[in-house]
């Protein structure tokens, strides 16, 4: 039975899955992330929905972020994808929803960026060093990357503050050179937040991600 407390969350759902059409797995996801999806979309305001995909391409991640029509779109890519859960294979049961909540977190740092009108952009009078085209957009993707995994850390030192060290060190895991290569290699951002106390507690949340990030910009080749 779905909870009351979530229904509006679970409602987010596009056409191609209503509430009471969701799967155990992704109401799971869904519940684990609730608490960052109310903040995107009661605090933040942000234009944000879900959207449940019948069928999961062998390609796909379990939980992605797009951006269309002006919209954010969280795409759940679980349905016959037998290896929707994998990134979780070295976690804990118990820490399992933490894990996805801090992943959600990641996903809303992606939806802020696009809703500013930023994806992509660097800080005013950042300069750039050279690079080859051909590695512009690997390059640039990874940034983003970067810049979501600390909306991630941030968060998770805001409201979990006791479970930090634990998402941290499993972030990094995941984002060691495998699987995790180029454009998701993020490393140089997770290495300056090894402990909560790197984010300005007295900053808004996306104010205390953007000023490690750009310290990582200067260190990123």
């Amino acid at each position: 039975m779905i909870k009351r407390a979530f229904l509006p969350l679970l409602l987010l759902a596009s056409s191609l899955a209503s509430a009471a059409e969701l799967t155990e797995m992704e109401i799971r996801w869904i519940k684990a992330g609730s608490a960052v999806l109310a903040y995107a979309k009661q605090e933040l305001k942000l234009p944000l929905d879900i959207t449940v995909q019948p069928q999961a391409r062998p390609t796909d991640v379990p939980l992605a972020l797009g951006y269309d029509n002006g919209r954010c779109k969280l795409v759940l890519s679980m349905r016959g994808n037998p290896n929707a859960e994998d990134i979780l294979d070295n976690v804990a049961e118990a820490q399992r929803p933490l894990m996805i909540e801090a992943m959600v977190a990641h996903e809303i740092g992606h939806c802020w960026r696009y809703a500013q009108g930023s994806w992509h952009a660097v800080p005013a009078g950042f300069e750039e060093r050279p690079s080859q085209p051909a590695s512009h957009a690997l390059r640039d993707t990874r940034r983003e990357e970067g810049f979501a995994d600390l909306v991630a850390l941030a968060w998770i030192q805001q409201r979990h503050p006791d479970q930090y060290a634990t998402v941290a060190s499993w972030m990094q895991q995941v984002r060691q050179p495998s699987p995790a290569t180029g454009s998701h290699s993020t490393l140089t951002w997770l290495h300056l937040a090894p402990t909560g106390a790197a984010f300005a507690s007295g900053l808004p949340l996306f104010e205390q991600a953007d000023r490690l990030w750009r310290q990582g910009l200067l260190q990123d080749e």
